[in-house]
């Protein structure tokens, strides 16, 4: 191979979260319709609280940091996030955790993307897999899972939905 083609090649990291910019912004899009007047609201008693969700997602971003700084990580030393009490609560979360996420990802290379990472509870491995494994489905899949039930919740309390993929019932894309 010569090197301009080696030059033009894309990164592992390219090639694996080239649309990780793309999801973020459609992430922000939705939070920003979470109405503060509703945080506590669930639509079963067996369900996340609408903030809590929110706010999960908010901090997934978190995860790919976690992966990309760490060799494991331990289930039973997490602790949970406590109650946002507002949106602006979750938006500052979900920037401040974008932004250190940006950091890591920018000082990691494919060697680094390419080493193994684990799930433990305890010295118990749940899951051994290479970080750039684990960045797609523990945390981009992650994200983009919960991102649509806080699109179900907040269309069970009729907030207009954006378009994400496609149209939505509440807005037309622009494509031009």
């Amino acid at each position: 191979m010569s090197t301009t083609e080696s030059a033009t090649r894309p990164s592992l990291k390219q090639l694996a979260l080239g649309d990780l910019n793309h999801e973020l912004g459609l992430t922000r899009t939705l939070l920003e319709r979470v109405p503060d007047a509703h945080l506590a609201w669930k639509p079963h008693e067996k369900s996340m609280a609408l903030g809590g969700l929110a706010l999960h997602i908010a901090t997934i971003p978190q995860w790919l940091t976690r992966i990309l700084e760490a060799d494991f990580f331990d289930i039973a030393t997490a602790t949970r996030n406590p109650p946002p009490n507002s949106l602006q609560d979750i938006l500052d979360a979900f920037e401040d955790r974008v932004a250190t996420m940006r950091q890591a990802l920018d000082a990691a290379d494919d060697a680094a993307l390419t080493r193994p990472w684990q799930l433990r509870r305890g010295e118990q491995v749940l899951q051994s897999m290479p970080r750039l494994a684990v960045i797609r489905t523990m945390a981009l899949s992650h994200l983009i899972h919960h991102r649509a039930q806080l699109g179900v919740y907040l269309r069970m309390l009729d907030v207009p939905l954006p378009a994400m993929y496609g149209p939505s019932a509440d807005e037309q894309p622009s494509f031009g």
